[in-house]
């Protein structure tokens, strides 16, 4: 193993914005908790209105919504008005890049209305919903059915159309894939007002294809249908302590969940891991439970979901001195468990939030919306999370987590680290993110001759040095860890803070099919490109009229 000794660095001296930082949680309690469930609250109210409609008149109403949009896009002048874009808020995000592109002159349509679930269809097993259905609300509405998502996002905000356009990924990846892979349908408004249903085998396969990490910058994504499973009322939960070198605790997680004789039965159907210190993680694995065999004498039910329960990371760490353990946890409160404290990140928002005196009084206020915590954030605490915090994924091939996370501490000595697998399929096109070319030649643990397991490692929390109070440069860590993205094979989730340069953007994705996409439906000079809507900073005018332009050549920069 290599050293893994941080560097010694000056400390750094305080200033203003350190002590805005410091005592935001006022705000945190005063204002945005009280906002966030007030506006919980008022989303709950509107999905039981709209779960009281029939099917049938939900979908109606989808129709003349859809027609809404195809009428507002041909209220556009191209000649007058900016590329087009959803009338969203630019805070109104799950994730710490802000949406500097609505800065700039833009052409809103109005969305707000597509938050429904259209049809569960159990005999095709699959979900008809709109894009701003979220997690927590699907999940309301199958579990009961014993039905659920094969991918169900962590997060109670995140939406179908965010995971779609963009990433998502689940406990289950490791056999389903990402989000985006478990899409039997989409349902999209082109730039010219046509509305298409794409799916892999019919005449807009390429677009089905194209979508996924386009940031809704070919179409507009206006329903999907997706893949439904069978589900049992709970999950049984293993906790396994590991200790040992970072490449070590690599090892053992993939260990986990990849048995190396290949036997499938030992293949669970959820598995994470954390990792708490560079010597010490968690390995957590699932398995689908009935209630007959959760209430059997003797086995531990934990129902993870009541506001007053220890937050769940650092539950899961108690398994460092009691060693390993089972117990049972409601499926759904399970599909949710990192929400009330968003991961580890509420520790940091609120220092004192995982004190037993907070979670009995006020735990039930929780968790604050992301997007209240932007809109009440200036722009000098906005820049200082910019530079001093760290918000990223890295999908990362299987076999080279434990080089990852050797650099990640090297880089950002951040933790605790989450792990989660998922299977990255060989397609019948190279989509903007791929397996590597050949990987199935070589057998590695994980990997299948249609799949190559990849992990997200995930990076969410502020720096050692930054703890410490030590200088650290932020922006040059990002871009060095952006590199060894782009060196390993590796794909960086576009919600993150990027330092990408264009050119380093199409290295580290593939553009091809999805500027064909572009022009052969006609998004080019009506949405913007992925690039100009992903990058970092404003945009200015100038910037508006380049991207308007119709070019004829490809916008990616081939990697030589």
């Amino acid at each position: 193993m290599s050293d893994l000794h941080t560097p010694l660095r000056p400390k750094r001296r305080k200033v203003l914005v350190d002590y805005l930082v410091q005592f935001r949680w006022i705000v945190v309690i005063f204002v945005v908790l009280p906002i966030s469930f007030t506006v919980y609250f008022l989303l709950y109210l509107g999905d039981m209105r709209s779960e009281m409609k029939s099917f049938k008149r939900r979908q109606k109403e989808h129709d003349e919504n859809v027609k809404k949009v195809v009428n507002r896009l041909k209220q556009r002048d191209p000649k007058k008005d900016g590329l087009v874009c959803t009338a969203r808020k630019p805070y109104i995000a799950v994730g710490m890049r802000n949406v500097d592109y609505k800065r700039a002159r833009h052409f809103e349509v109005d969305l707000a209305a597509f938050r429904n679930v259209l049809e569960i269809d159990k005999e095709r097993m699959v979900a008809k919903v709109e894009p701003l259905v979220n997690m927590g609300q699907i999940t309301r509405v199958t579990v009961p059915m014993n039905l659920a998502l094969a991918v169900v996002a962590e997060l109670d905000d995140l939406t179908v159309g965010g995971l779609i356009n963009g990433y998502g990924i689940e406990g289950s990846s490791h056999i389903y894939g990402l989000f985006a892979d478990t899409v039997v349908a989409l349902e999209l408004v082109l730039a010219d007002g046509r509305v298409v249903r794409a799916t892999k085998d019919n005449e807009y396969s390429d677009l089905f294809y194209a979508v996924p990490w386009s940031q809704g910058t070919i179409g507009l994504l206006v329903s999907a249908e997706i893949k439904l499973i069978p589900v049992k009322e709970y999950m049984k939960l293993t906790y396994k302590p590991v200790r040992g070198n970072l490449r070590e605790l690599a090892q053992a997680y993939a260990d986990s969940f990849a048995p190396r004789d290949g036997d499938a039965a030992k293949i669970p159907d959820f598995v994470e891991a954390m990792i708490y210190t560079p010597t010490e993680g968690v390995m957590m694995t699932g398995k689908y439970a009935s209630k007959e065999e959760a209430k059997q004498k003797g086995n531990v039910i934990n129902e993870v979901g009541w506001w007053f329960k220890t937050w769940f990371y650092q539950h899961c760490q108690t398994a460092l001195t009691r060693g390993e353990f089972v117990e049972y946890i409601p499926t759904r409160e399970y599909y949710h468990r990192h929400t009330r404290s968003m991961y580890w990140e509420g520790k940091l928002i609120l220092p004192f939030g995982d004190q037993w005196w907070f979670r009995w009084t006020m735990g039930w206020l929780m968790p604050p919306k992301v997007s209240l915590l932007k809109a009440t954030q200036g722009e000098a605490i906005r820049n200082y999370y910019h530079d001093m915090h760290v918000i990223q994924d890295m999908l990362v091939p299987l076999y080279k987590v434990g080089d990852a996370l050797e650099f990640v501490h090297k880089e950002m000595e951040v933790y605790p680290i989450w792990l989660c697998p998922h299977r990255l399929f060989k397609l019948p096109v190279k989509t903007m993110v791929y397996p590597e070319p050949g990987f199935e030649l070589h057998c590695r643990q994980g990997d299948t001759s249609y799949a190559q397991m990849f992990t997200d490692i995930g990076i969410y929390y502020a720096p050692g040095p930054v703890l410490r109070g030590e200088e650290y440069n932020g922006t040059e860590a990002v871009r060095r860890l952006e590199e060894f993205m782009i060196q390993n094979h590796a794909f960086q989730p576009q919600y993150a803070v990027s330092e990408l340069t264009e050119k380093n953007f199409w290295r580290m994705f593939d553009g091809e099919l999805y500027e064909k996409c572009r022009h052969k439906y006609g998004a080019v000079g009506t949405f913007m490109s992925v690039y100009y809507k992903s990058k970092k900073g404003k945009k200015t005018e100038k910037e508006v009229q380049e991207a308007e332009q119709a070019i004829s050549e490809p916008a990616y920069a081939e990697d030589n």
